[in-house]
């Protein structure tokens, strides 16, 4: 009896204790065959049966139990290989060969366009080698004696130049303010009109002024709003005097703000639709079942969405501030004088092309350039510091 009881107990189990009972009060609560272990005294082929499940229980649940940390190893493992390592290691970039293989296509794609801009935009760069030679293009450029900054000291000391400037930046900083906000909230406003069909033909009504030519644009401005306009002649036959403001050099800005507006400002709507498009519509849902108005979910929604490309433009808008048009002024300038209308891109016309002084029209233009270059550069990195990504992201 006594024997039957010890050989009850697993082989190779030191833990448990001597005695009767050893055996099961060493048992695992959970394991199922714990009360097999009371089978009467004197069945050898009892016992034997209840201690060889229970050792193997235990030590099978032992092994299944490191299998299971040693797959959760391997998977880890495996996933961490799939994922590029640890976390916080990038995986290591392609080759450039093989990303050339990957993307041949598209690479292809992108070559008629490439080729445009290598003809028409970085090659004419050279040209501006003339800034620094008194150019004649009779001799051409390699023939052309070297002057260095002769030309931009002139350029810095020219009062006419300096009177360009001022007049391109404010007509700049106007039309920032009162003509930049306007395609934003027309888009807004078509955004929220619900019938299908009267927000195409709106789209279409404001669209179509930026395929007209200035010329045409001038031409009926002038018709409304001249000396012998539709206004001029309204006012005359009510007994008062007629107004010319197309030759009004003190009302100039505001001309050519109301004529960029009505040309474009329908126009630059489009780049704000498509990103009012990309804003959820359960954002509105949502805010509408917290009982937020119009208002408030064109606050917290609408405009939020439409930072990102508000802060792009901008920036682009930034650089681009020295260029305001040609062709808009040049019509324009004898009509209002020289002091009102005369912007950097007439100003390089009349100094280059009128009086043939191709080195300093040079040297203006590279100026104005390398302006437009270090404002967009000032603004991209205004806008990483309020967390926006600008035109091209941080390192």
């Amino acid at each position: 009896m006594p024997e039957n009881r010890t050989d009850s107990v697993p082989a190779g189990d030191l833990t448990s204790p001597a005695g009767p009972g050893a055996a099961a009060r060493t048992a695992p609560p959970e394991t199922p065959e714990a009360p097999e272990t009371s089978a009467p005294a004197g069945s050898p082929g009892s016992v034997a049966p209840a201690a060889a499940p229970r050792t193997g229980d235990k030590t099978g649940a032992g092994r299944t139990g490191d299998g299971k940390t040693g797959g959760g190893r391997a998977r880890a493992g495996g996933a961490s290989r799939i994922g590029g390592g640890a976390p916080g290691r990038r995986a290591r970039p392609r080759p450039l060969r093989q990303r050339l293989l990957r993307d041949w296509q598209l690479l292809l794609m992108t070559v008629p366009a490439v080729g445009l801009l290598a003809v028409f935009h970085y090659i004419p760069m050279l040209g501006n080698v003339i800034a620094f030679q008194d150019y004649s293009p009779h001799v051409g450029i390699t023939d052309s004696p070297w002057i260095g900054l002769t030309n931009f000291q002139w350029l810095l000391t020219d009062q006419s130049f300096w009177d360009a400037t001022l007049n391109t930046l404010t007509i700049t900083a106007f039309q920032l303010v009162f003509y930049f906000p306007i395609p934003i909230f027309l888009a807004i406003l078509l955004d929220s009109v619900m019938s299908p069909r009267i927000r195409l033909f709106v789209q279409s009504i404001v669209y179509m002024p930026h395929f007209f030519s200035w010329v045409l644009v001038v031409t009926l401005f002038q018709q409304i709003l001249g000396g012998a306009g539709l206004i001029s002649q309204m006012l005359r036959n009510n007994g008062y005097d007629g107004i010319d403001i197309m030759t009004n050099p003190d009302t100039f800005l505001l001309l050519v703000t109301a004529e960029s507006v009505w040309k474009d400002a329908g126009w630059g709507t489009i780049i704000f639709l498509a990103a009012l498009a990309a804003i959820s519509p359960n954002l509105y849902e949502a805010a509408a079942v917290d009982g937020a108005n119009r208002w408030r979910r064109m606050w917290h929604i609408t405009l939020p969405g439409l930072r990102p490309v508000i802060v792009l433009l901008l920036i682009l808008r930034l650089g681009d501030a020295l260029n305001v048009g040609f062709e808009q002024f040049f019509l324009q300038r004898d009509a209002v004088g020289r002091e009102a209308a005369e912007v950097l891109d007439t100003f390089i016309f009349w100094r280059t092309l009128v009086t043939g002084e191709w080195s300093y029209g040079a040297a203006a233009g590279l100026v104005k350039g390398v302006v437009g270059l270090v404002l967009i550069l000032v603004a991209n990195k205004v806008a990483h510091r309020f967390g926006e990504q600008g035109i091209y992201k941080r390192s």
